[in-house]
Order: C-alpha cells, then structure tokens, then sequence
C-alpha cells in the first residue's frame, strides 16, 4: 500500500531508542551505536523532508540521561558538535531548533547549537527539532515558573495596584502554558515514533502528545530506514483521529469537507 501523499503528518516527534543495545550486540562500545544513529538522522531527515513533513522533533538526550556515565556523556556532547557541522541543514533547506534546559550543556555545546540556529535561520522546507538536555516534567515545571516570572514578579507590587491587576486561578488557561512550552513555535506532534522495541514515552513531549497517534517498533534506530518510517506513516493514515469525537461525528465532518 502507497502513501497517501496528502495525509502526511505534519508533525512527526521520534523517541531514538536503541542505539547503545545495537552497538553491545556488534562487541561495539555504545558510543559506537550513538554515531550510527546519527547516519539514521541524516536518513530520515532528508525523507521527512521529501515527504512533506513540516516538523520532526527527536529526543536526543533527556534530563535522565545525565546520570549516563561520564565517558559515555562525553562521547555525547562531542558527537552533537561533529554532527551540527552537518550540511543536511543547508542541503535539504531544513531549519533547526533546539528544546531543553540549555543551562546544563557545555559552553563550547551552547555556542554551537545558538550558531546552527542562526545560520538555518531562514530555511523553510522543514524545522528540525532537537530535544537536548530535556524532559517534559522539567518543561511543564519550567513553563510554570515563566508564568510566575512573567505575571508576578516582573511586575512591582505598585504597579499592579495601580493596574488594578491580579492574577485568579482562572486566568490559567491551556493556551496560557501553551504559549509558555518551549515548543510553542510548532504544532503538536501527530505522530510519535518510538524504536528499539520498549513501549514507554520516556518523559517526553507528555503535554504536546495528548493526541498524538502512537507508534513503536522493535527496530533499533540505527537500522530505522526510509521503508520503516514509511511503514510508520501509512500506520498513522490507516487511523481515524477523533479528538473526543464518534466515529460518526468525524465520518460526518469529513463527508462535509
């Protein structure tokens, strides 16, 4: 069966799994499967981008990963600076961002991921998202403070007399932490990918993926090909998305379309 060209997600998130086992298996040290991954990121990004995949969002290296072991966080941090020196960006017309708390990486990581950003500035084929040194609870608890900062203490007490101004519980609105999530720039992920075979969401995009379709396989992502994100799409396009709705109420809102 054919990909139906015009139900392709437009958001496509990845939770890169398997990387160290792929290499464990091969006698390899598991930085060894960590720059295999990377080929695979090359891969699949310039497919999504073929495709017509306006955002893929890939978990690189979450907030619990920095208990890892130092060598293999090491490796790490140095195969994120190699692979920025990629020319996928340019060549593919793909922008990149980054999610996470930036704080905790390296100087010398910081500066490069802040140039990667503005030298892809004004590509537009497709946004490529990084999620680096993140998690979704730190997120959520991040986009928390920002609202306290932003409404309470980046005001004077004065101030806000005069304004006449105070902050009540309804005043918290989805869209008010919306606007606060780091991911604020893009859409919510309609397809989440997990490989490797575990069937978790790892601490990720948990506010993003409320309905977000999901989809795991036991392929270690190093040998994730074009054919097995292929096998992923046409999975989400087999799939009635409903929102909360019957499957009546969406048959009868696509009839009308």
């Amino acid at each position: 069966m054919e990909l139906d060209k015009n139900r392709i997600p437009e958001h496509i998130a990845i939770i890169m799994d398997g990387n160290g086992r792929w290499a464990t298996e091969r006698g390899k040290e598991r930085s060894y499967g960590h720059q295999a991954g990377v080929e695979t990121v090359r891969r699949i990004t310039s497919e999504c981008t073929r495709l017509g995949v306006k955002y893929l969002t890939l978990y690189t290296f979450s907030t619990e990963n920095w208990n890892r072991p130092d060598d293999e966080i090491a490796a790490l941090m140095g195969l994120v600076l190699s692979s920025l020196e990629d020319e996928i960006f340019m060549k593919n017309n793909v922008r990149f961002r980054v999610i996470g708390d930036m704080q905790r990486l390296p100087d010398v990581v910081q500066q490069k991921l802040r140039e990667t950003e503005e030298h892809t500035a004004k590509n537009d084929a497709m946004t490529m998202v990084v999620a680096l040194s993140y998690s979704s609870r730190w997120e959520i608890t991040n986009a928390v403070k920002s609202i306290i900062r932003e409404y309470v203490f980046d005001r004077s007490y004065i101030e806000q007399l005069k304004e006449g101004w105070v902050m009540f519980p309804e005043d918290i609105t989805e869209e008010l932490i919306d606007k606060h999530m780091q991911t604020n720039f893009m859409p919510d992920p309609d397809l989440l990918i997990r490989t490797g075979g575990e069937l978790r969401i790892s601490n990720y995009l948990l506010w993003q993926i409320a309905y977000s379709e999901l989809y795991f396989c036991d392929t270690y992502w190093p040998d994730f090909m074009e054919e097995d994100l292929h096998k992923a799409i046409l999975s989400y396009q087999q799939r009635q998305r409903r929102f909360g709705k019957t499957e009546a109420q969406v048959e009868e809102q696509e009839n009308k379309a």
